[in-house]
């Protein structure tokens, strides 16, 4: 048979090459695994720093502070508290005066500040100074250690810019470390009730793992081009194992249904590369169409994201049509042993699709009316959704598993200028240095009139050349508060202009929670985009491939869809609080803000992955002579129980995330766990084939699908999809 479409010839030449050099296409994968490894090993990998996260106003005001020499070092605070709340006062100030010798001759500590006393005096602070950004703090730790040991009744705390990012790297550590050692033995689980044999149930994790494995090898090299951000590690393993396992899975499950045909290992390899590995070339460059949404994004997350996300998935089509096609060849009908008797049994029944059929009745019998049931239960979910705000990561969102950040959470609610803050930056003529100092004094006054800022605090600093000055603000809010964002936006909008406008200076508003609102107006604006973006890319692809353009737009309603529903489980629970107690975690009321996007692009792209599959298997037996109707429901059938082991993979992957401590993780997790369940059974189930058959023949317009005549009950052949 001549094969003219190139997304059929390429997994079929691959296949049909490592079929006929099988040792030779096992050892150039285990080579590239290898290699990969090496460079990680070799290879120093280069991250993000801050200057990479620059954005808008916020960006601006850190780059001016950062040139003029006026960004504060990394400082350490002890905090000294009782946890009745009846503070000794004698005996607090006895603690930090310990500390503070303490601490004031060990290495890397530049200035040790005078205890400080909180308004009500129910704490004392003392600020450790750091030299330089690379110090170690753990014998500052220990320090704190020994005098919290030497005054049980007090509670000597210690947090800080390094302490705290240090705490929050270790659970992170923790939690991955978690996810990797559940998610490995519960996939296998899955693939051994998927296949029912040992060896075929290991491969599709071997070969996702070595995917992911290899993929983080290349980050390190790549990392010189474009920064490794500290979550791009999480996404290479989420996205990795998830799509590794299905490609591997679809194509394996198609090998085994063309030998359970009668036919030779061989011919049923190429068949399987023909059929499903042209579904995993156009899933696979679904799924790298939609990470490149994350591009339009740009900053250096969204760029990280995308080049680990890119990477991986096409390191895990490259192992699915070349190494597992020769592993097939190797192991023969032995890929089916050893069996387990009941799981083998249960596979069986899975495969013959039972529960799919009966629910493919009524909805071929009644499509408007299954169309109509399923798009209002839909749209119910999603609904929330138009309600979902978006912040920043702070405080609120870190888990009180972390010491150090519930140390910080008492810190800033005892010292209202250690928390949520505003930096007015100045860039002047240094003539004018005097004329901005008094502007910046004016400006605390009537910014502290409004209620909106403490008046209280440091005096405006100047750089050495007098170009640029600085006045930090204090508020008196939680970091999420929503007044937060509206004093910033008045700061920038009515009370800077006003105090400084006559100077004819450059004045932006940067810190924290300016860089926090930059980053979620930035991204708000970006959403609309990006969708727009990567639902047009699927929809070219899907016009490409089925070359119907009402195949096309159904596919990107189907998406659309799914990811409204993602989103409204979002809102609900992270927004709103449901199921807060069940997934232990404290809503912060808003849902982090690079969260939707990056969920968005995951779940378009992995939605693909069953959806090309069972759309594929439908066009075949149209192809093959069969009504639309028929074909829809034989299709959906042929497919159900590969698109069940399928959804069952990525739903548990993304369902162990949930169940991590932190709280990205858990909205990540949940936003895709919930979406591509709905996504794989009532979108897929319901949705897509009452729309094919109401739609018949039309949708495949404006092509006609090349009806092959068979004699009667005649079902060999090599068909063109899978």
């Amino acid at each position: 048979m001549t094969v003219t479409n190139p997304l059929t010839a390429v997994p079929l030449r691959a296949a049909r090459w490592s079929a006929l050099h099988p040792w030779r296409a096992i050892l150039a994968w285990l080579g590239l695994v290898l290699v990969a490894l090496g460079l990680a090993m070799v290879v120093p990998t280069v991250e993000t720093t801050d200057a990479d996260y620059r954005l808008g106003e916020s960006g601006r005001a850190d780059q001016l502070v950062a040139e003029a020499g006026l960004d504060r070092p990394d400082t350490e605070h002890v905090l000294v508290t009782d946890a009745d709340g009846d503070l000794d006062q004698a005996e607090a100030t006895a603690a930090a005066e310990q500390v503070r010798a303490g601490v004031a001759s060990l290495p890397g500590v530049d200035d040790v500040a005078d205890p400080q006393w909180s308004p009500d005096r129910s704490a004392l602070l003392v600020a450790v100074q750091l030299a330089r950004d690379d110090v170690d703090v753990a014998p500052i730790q220990a320090v704190t250690r020994q005098v919290a040991e030497d005054h049980p009744g007090l509670q000597v705390r210690q947090t800080g810019d390094v302490s705290l990012d240090e705490g929050i790297d270790q659970q992170v550590g923790d939690d991955l470390k978690a996810a990797e050692g559940i998610s490995l033995p519960i996939t296998l689980v899955l693939m051994l009730v998927a296949f029912g044999a040992l060896v075929a149930a290991g491969l599709p994790v071997l070969l996702a793992a070595s995917s992911v494995a290899a993929t983080i090898g290349v980050m390190a090299p790549l990392s010189h081009l474009v920064p490794a951000e500290s979550t791009v590690t999480s996404m290479i393993v989420l996205i990795g194992m998830a799509v590794g396992v299905d490609y591997s899975l679809f194509y394996l499950k198609r090998e085994r249904e063309e030998r359970a045909a009668g036919r030779t290992t061989l011919d049923a390899v190429e068949i399987a590369a023909r059929t499903s590995g042209h579904s995993i070339l156009v899933s696979g460059g679904a799924v790298i169409a939609s990470m490149t949404g994350l591009f339009v994004v740009g900053g250096a997350t969204f760029n990280s994201l995308a080049v680990g996300s890119i990477l991986v998935v096409g390191v895990a089509v490259l192992g699915s049509i070349t190494v597992l096609p020769a592993l097939l060849v190797k192991l023969g009908r032995r890929v089916d042993r050893p069996r387990v008797p009941l799981l083998w049994r249960l596979n069986a029944r899975i495969g013959r699709g039972g529960l799919s059929r009966r629910i493919l009745g009524p909805v071929v019998r009644r499509p408007g009316v299954a169309l109509l049931v399923s798009g209002v239960v839909v749209g119910a979910l999603a609904a929330p959704a138009l309600g979902l705000r978006i912040h920043a990561a702070n405080l609120d969102t870190l888990p009180d598993s972390i010491p150090e950040v519930v140390t910080m959470r008492d810190l800033t609610a005892a010292f209202p200028v250690e928390g949520a803050s505003a930096t007015v930056v100045v860039h002047a003529d240094a003539a004018d240095r005097e004329r901005v100092v008094a502007g910046l004094e004016r400006l605390r006054t009537e910014a502290g009139a409004t209620g909106d800022f403490v008046e209280e605090g440091e005096a405006p600093e100047s750089s050495a050349d007098g170009r640029t000055t600085v006045l930090r603000i204090g508020m008196p809010f939680d970091e999420s508060d929503e007044r937060v964002d509206e004093a910033l936006r008045d700061l920038r909008s009515d009370l800077v202009p006003a105090a400084l406008g006559g100077l004819g200076a450059e004045a932006v508003v940067g810190g924290g929670a300016a860089e926090s609102l930059d980053t979620a107006d930035h991204q708000s604006n970006r959403l609309p985009l990006v969708i727009g973006f990567v639902l047009l890319l699927t929809f070219l692809m899907m016009l490409a491939t089925f070359r119907s353009v009402v195949v096309a737009a159904l596919s990107t309603a189907l998406n659309l869809a799914s990811v409204g529903v993602s989103f409204g489980f979002l809102a609900l629970v992270f927004q709103h609080g449901w199921g807060a107690d069940l997934l232990d975690f404290t809503t912060p009321g808003f849902v982090i803000d690079w969260i939707p996007l990056f969920v968005l692009v995951v779940l378009v792209g992995l939605s693909m992955d069953y959806h090309v599959f069972v759309v594929s298997r439908i066009r075949e037996h149209v192809e093959a002579g069969l009504p639309t109707h028929v074909a829809v429901r034989r299709g959906v059938a042929d497919t159900a129980g590969v698109v069940t082991s399928a959804a069952a993979v990525m739903v548990s992957v993304f369902a162990i995330f949930a169940t991590l401590s932190m709280l990205e993780m858990k909205m990540m997790g949940v936003g895709l766990a919930a979406a591509i369940l709905l996504d794989a059974t009532l979108v897929r189930l319901v949705m897509l084939p009452a729309a094919l058959v109401l739609l018949g023949e039309r949708a495949w317009w404006p092509s006609r699908p090349r009806r092959a005549r068979r004699p009667a009950g005649d079902q060999a052949g090599e068909p063109a999809y899978a």
